[in-house]
């Protein structure tokens, strides 16, 4: 009985924590074609959460080293003008083999830079059971593809959706930079001060994507 309750508090937590991630799934299969989608969700998906259950036991001291977290702001900022870029063209006007490999990439990086926290949460209420938490990860992996499809399936009805998801991850990544534990001991930023700087990222990561789409 102790172990189902831990299983399913692991599971409110995925549900919880997926958005970021089905969101760059969604932003990353959205260059490639229709019927290669499918494959690059799960494939993403599952490399990420292989990749999660490694990083679990060394997540807390992840946390508390100085400029990871700058490092990994700045991946997403990056990967979210790249996903902006790459989801406005149209799908078919990429090669398959690239742009699948490319998003692969996209998905497993974004997700590993924006999971540290997430992995935290979930070895916290996992209380160091490896196999909570591989059946945790494991069972996010339906939520965050059927999650990723219906993102990815918006996107294509309402294209302005793209720039939407571009600029929330505008706003993760300079989340991610001003909780650095460097950031926070130096500048010591204000609720105010963070508002203000992920509002700016929110607003350059869409303009410097549109303006790399009118150029190409």
């Amino acid at each position: 009985m102790h172990f189902l309750l831990s299983a399913f508090k692991l599971i409110l937590i995925d549900l919880l924590l997926a958005g970021d991630n089905a969101l760059v799934i969604a932003l990353a299969v959205r260059s490639l074609p229709k019927r290669e989608r499918r494959i690059g969700i799960v494939g993403g998906a599952s490399a990420a959460v292989v990749l999660r259950i490694g990083l679990t036991a060394i997540a807390a001291h992840l946390l508390s080293i100085h400029y990871l977290q700058i490092a990994g702001g700045l991946a997403v900022l990056w990967i979210a003008v790249k996903v902006l870029v790459d989801a406005s063209a149209s799908p078919e006007s990429a090669p398959t083999a690239k742009g699948f490999w490319q998003a692969i990439r996209y998905i497993v990086v974004a997700d590993l830079t924006m999971s540290i926290d997430n992995i935290l949460a979930i070895a916290g209420a996992s209380k160091d059971n490896f196999w909570l938490i591989v059946f945790g990860l494991a069972v996010s992996i339906p939520f965050v593809v059927f999650s990723s499809d219906l993102l990815s399936r918006l996107m294509d009805r309402f294209p302005a959706l793209i720039y939407v998801g571009a600029g929330i991850l505008g706003q993760v990544g300079g989340e991610m930079i001003l909780s650095d534990p460097f950031v926070v001991r130096t500048w010591h930023p204000t609720a105010l001060f963070r508002y203000g700087v992920e509002g700016m990222l929110v607003v350059a990561v869409i303009a410097v994507g549109r303006a790399i789409c009118r150029k190409k």
